[in-house]
């Protein structure tokens, strides 16, 4: 007998940007697991279902719980905002996986994709990644700062345009000054840049600014970063990355 967990992408927050396939697949489960935030999120539609939560620190206990539930023959799904494969659960789902395998039961995974905060948030902040971009966060939870910084400068230096995530925190206030300060030898002041806190949420809010005056925003984790390239333009206030097409009119 084969059980499959469903790791669900389920995008920015609102049920309106869940994928309809995402949609059905956590109507037709029996658990859904995930953080208490996200649960959250479903409200009341999901209300039928068994909920559970683990912490912050707390995700392998809580793919481990995916695992337990589905060998007791349950209909599991754990939940990730945005894309379950892009600061996810769903590396760390196969990483387990060998432990729990069982000749009698078999489990299988499948990754249901979602919505990133980098795709949603560019939609609110105009098309600021319409050329090659690359996505960093700030989180130095676990990853080593040196490690960010080595990828923040590659990123500067190479005229991508740049997403960043969890760019701050209680505990790391200062780490969108401090990244904006190690690209600053490559980005000039006046590069156009912006951000969108709580995308898809309630109270979200759009800014549009230079790279001078990013450095000093107040920004937390659910906020997503955005910083164009050397073509990048404000049009109507929205950020605007030109894939390159009027150069061929």
């Amino acid at each position: 007998m084969t059980n499959c967990i469903y790791i669900v992408g389920m995008g920015p927050g609102k049920g309106t940007k869940m994928t309809i396939e995402a949609r059905a697949i956590l109507r037709e489960m029996d658990t859904i697991i995930g953080y208490q935030v996200y649960l959250d999120l479903l409200g009341e539609e999901y209300s039928d279902k068994e909920l559970i939560s683990t912490p912050m620190k707390k995700e392998v206990e809580r793919c481990r719980i995916c695992y337990e539930k589905a060998l007791e023959g349950k209909k599991v799904a754990m939940i990730c905002s945005g894309d379950a494969g892009i600061y996810g659960m769903a590396s760390l789902m196969y990483e387990l996986l060998q432990e729990y395998s069982n000749p009698n039961k078999k489990i299988k995974l499948r990754v249901v994709p979602g919505i990133t905060a980098a795709i949603s948030g560019a939609a609110e902040i105009g098309a600021p990644l319409n050329h090659d971009f690359c996505v960093i966060s700030l989180s130095d939870l676990l990853t080593p700062w040196e490690k960010i910084e080595k990828r923040l400068k590659a990123a500067a230096y190479a005229d991508f345009a740049i997403a960043l995530y969890n760019p701050s925190s209680k505990k790391r206030s200062h780490y969108l000054e401090k990244a904006c300060i190690i690209m600053s030898e490559y980005i000039e002041n006046t590069r156009p840049c912006g951000y969108v806190k709580n995308i898809g949420r309630e109270g979200t809010e759009i800014k549009v600014c230079s790279f001078e005056e990013l450095k000093n925003e107040k920004v937390d984790m659910f906020t997503t970063v955005f910083i164009g390239n050397s073509c990048t333009k404000i049009i109507d206030n929205k950020l605007i990355t030109p894939r390159g097409y009027k150069k061929n009119e």
